[in-house]
Order: C-alpha cells, then structure tokens, then sequence
C-alpha cells in the first residue's frame, strides 16, 4: 500500500463503539477529581466559616450539579456522536458557534490544559527525586508522550488504563476517609462559625460558589459518546454514576478534614488536606509525603482522561469540513484519531517549555464558562425540533436546563468580577481570530459539496 493509499484509507476508516460504561464513568470522573480537591477544602471553608456549612456546601454544591449532567445526558443520547458541545451547537442551527467553541477549545483550553497538568506531576515528583528547571519540564514532556502513546494505539487499552487510574486515585481518598473516621472529632464539627466569618444562608451561598469549580469535569465523556458502547443505556448511567460518585467522595472527605482540624486552621492553610491527615495519629511529619503521593496519582489521572478526550471535538470539526482536514484521520490499525492526538499533545509540550500558562488559561475561563452556560441553553432549541429524537430523556427537562444554566451563571459572575478585562480581551481574541477563519472553512466545505 503506497503513501496515497494509506491516506485515503485513514479518512475512511471510522471510530468503532468500543468503551463500556467503566470506561464513561472513568473519563467522567476522572477529568472532574483533579489537583483542585487539595486546595478546595481549605477555600470552601474560609468561606464557609465553620464545618457544618462547609460539608453541607459541598454536598449541595454536588446536588445542583446533577441537572447539568442530566441535560448532557439527554444530548448525548440525541446525538450520540463524537464532538460533546460542538455538535450539540451545530444541531441546534449554529455552525458559527459550534465552529466557535472547537477554535477557543484547540487554541486556549485544551493544549495548556494538558500542560499544565504534566508541570504540576512533575513538580510533585521533583518533590521525592530533587529535580529543578528543565528536568522537571522534561518530566513533564516525557509525561505527556506516555500517555498520548497509550491513547494513540487502542481505545480499548486507553479505556482499559483510564479505568484503572481512576480506580486507583479514588483509592487514597477511600483509605484517608475511613482511617480519618476513627479521629473524627464532633466537637470541630459542631463548633461555631469563627469570628467575623458570614452566618447562616449567606455563609452557605458563598461556601456552595466555592465548591463549584470541584465538580466542573463530567461533561467530558460527552466528547466521546460515538465511541461509547450503547449510548441510550450507557451515557445516562455513566454521567449520574459519576456526580453520585463525586459527591459522596466530596461530602465524606469534608467531613474527615473538618472533623480533624479546627476551621480557622484550614481556611488559612494552603495545603489543607496535608494538614488534617498530619492530624491522624501515626502520620503525623509524613502527611506531606502521602499528600503529594496522592496528588501525583490524582492528577495522573486527569492528564489521562484529557489526552484521551480532548482531540475528539477537533476530529469531530474536520469530518464536518470546518477544521484542519488531517484531523479527521484514523489509524487504520488503532482506530483513534491519531493525528488530532498528536498534534494537541504537541501543542501541550511547547507550552511546557513556555512560562505563565496559567495565568494565559485564565484568561479564557469566562469564555469558556460563557460556552457551559448556553450548551445546557441548546436543550430549549432542540426540544422544539420535530426531527429531534433523543434516546434517553432528561426528567423535568425544563428545571434541569434552569438550574444548570443557574449554576454556571455564578460563575460566570464570580469569574466576570474577579477579572472582567481578561475575559472581555478573550472574547474578542476569539470573535475576531474564529469567525474569518470559520466563513473560509464553511465555503470550501460547501464548495466541495457542490
């Protein structure tokens, strides 16, 4: 078979269904469990004021995030196709923005995304090995092509490693929990707001926007339902499985932090949860060590689950004519979107070596919320369409759109006070950058038609 051959039989090959729902529940939860949690505790409680609140903020907090999922859930059965919020923009009469949402996905979110992720495993495993500077960026990049070559030569295998990496970072928490039980102590749990910290309904408001950003994930397998096994049936177990899951794990883990130390120490603490596991007895100096242990296996799984994800929107745009046409290419032999795979996970390690990620990825936070906010708005459009024909139907639909939208819009106003520049600059970035380049796609895709 010569070079055109291969070519042309990488366009005809098509992705095969071929995760079952251990696989959707991993991708789920495994993008939405990240480094986050370590931090998240300590921030839901200053905000919180006191343990009861803070375990209820992250119990409700999960709760509200179920309508989101329930509305995804009934997308993903609609159109069971790979793609998540590109496609569901696209059905829903808007190419412009289904365009618009890949191009602020390839360029802003994703590649830096997994960069950032690599840098911060690395810099926890620098921790244990003593390295600094570039080794720790060569950590990072060698990181980043383990597992684009896992994801790259099966789905199967990269479902097969995403379930077990899961698995086995939802583990430490599970033992942290049940050890933490034994030395729980009431009397932190029942104890009174600290001084000056908000009381009641307003203590709990501001604690519940806190936790919104731990559960911001599980959408994520949406990317892949053309690849899932059975989509009527798996989706919509996957993506409840999954917040059920996270919000029992949240609300447990709560408990344990705020039940071993005093509130007023985790609110001040940046490493909260390395605080109340020092706090068990017979940890004690090593909480440090078994905390960043954690941390690696945790965000492992995270740089995982968005490797695997990711580059289905943009496979999903150039099969539509409206991206780089080699990104519709599958392997023959793997069947993954090989190309896509790459070309992101190459993007990721020249940001590695590039400085003030974050700070760029910030940027795009409200853009990319803004996107959250009218993907779950999609489902009033497609309701209304005679040809609209989902699987699987979410109850109550019209609440659950409300609450989701509702959910997302704090914190598209939190983010927007924080820092209204960035996000307007941003936005802007993106309207002027996309939309030219998404009339050329669009009229030579059409041209091609014709």
């Amino acid at each position: 078979m010569n070079i055109e051959q291969e070519l042309d039989q990488a366009y005809k090959t098509e992705l095969k269904r071929k995760l079952g729902l251990s696989a959707a529940v991993a991708i789920s939860v495994g993008t939405t469990v990240g480094s986050g949690i370590f931090s998240s505790v300590g921030e839901v409680s200053g905000a919180a004021g006191s343990a009861i609140i803070t375990i209820l903020a992250f119990l409700i907090g999960g709760l509200i995030n179920i309508p989101a999922n329930l509305v995804y859930a009934e997308l993903a059965t609609a159109y069971p196709e790979n793609g998540g919020q590109y496609v569901y923009f696209r059905e829903a009469g808007s190419k412009p923005m289904a365009f618009l949402v890949g191009w602020i996905s390839f360029w802003a979110t994703d590649p830096p995304s997994i960069s950032i992720m690599a840098l911060a495993i690395a810099n926890y495993m620098a921790y244990f090995l003593g390295i600094s500077g570039i080794m720790i960026k060569i950590t990072a990049t060698v990181l980043v092509l383990l597992f684009m070559t896992i994801h790259l030569r099966s789905v199967e295998g990269g479902g097969k490693f995403q379930t077990f990496i899961t698995a086995f970072k939802i583990l430490p928490f599970a033992l942290l929990i049940g050890l933490g039980l034994f030395y729980v102590k009431g009397d932190l749990i029942s104890a009174p707001a600290v001084a000056g910290a908000p009381m009641g309904i307003l203590a709990l408001l501001a604690a519940i926007s806190a936790t919104t950003w731990s559960y911001d994930g599980m959408g994520a397998v949406c990317y892949m339902t053309g690849e899932i096994k059975e989509p009527k049936k798996t989706m919509p177990k996957a993506l409840i499985i999954s917040v059920l899951l996270i919000i029992v794990l949240y609300t447990a883990l709560s408990t344990v932090i705020t039940g071993l130390t005093p509130i007023g120490d985790l609110a001040g603490s940046d490493a909260p949860v390395a605080l109340a596991v020092s706090k068990i007895p017979g940890i004690g100096g090593a909480a440090s060590n078994l905390v960043a242990v954690m941390a690696i296996i945790v965000i492992i799984g995270s740089l995982s689950s968005c490797i695997m994800f990711q580059p289905r929107m943009e496979y999903a745009m150039a099969k539509d004519g409206l991206f780089f046409k080699s990104f519709a290419k599958v392997h023959p032999q793997w069947e993954t979107p090989y190309f896509s795979i790459l070309v992101q996970c190459a993007m990721g390690i020249i940001l590695i070596f590039a400085s003030n990620i974050t700070e760029l990825l910030g940027y795009f936070t409200l853009v990319a919320l803004v996107k959250n906010f009218l993907t779950f708005g999609t489902i009033f459009i497609h309701r209304k369409k005679a040809s609209y024909n989902p699987l699987w139907k979410a109850p109550a639909w019209r609440f659950m759109a409300l609450m989701a939208m509702v959910t997302t819009g704090t914190l598209i106003v939190s983010t927007f006070l924080w820092a209204p520049i960035p996000g307007l600059v941003a936005a802007v970035v993106i309207i002027v950058t996309g939309l030219p380049v998404y009339h050329y796609w669009n009229k030579k895709s059409e041209q091609a038609i014709s």
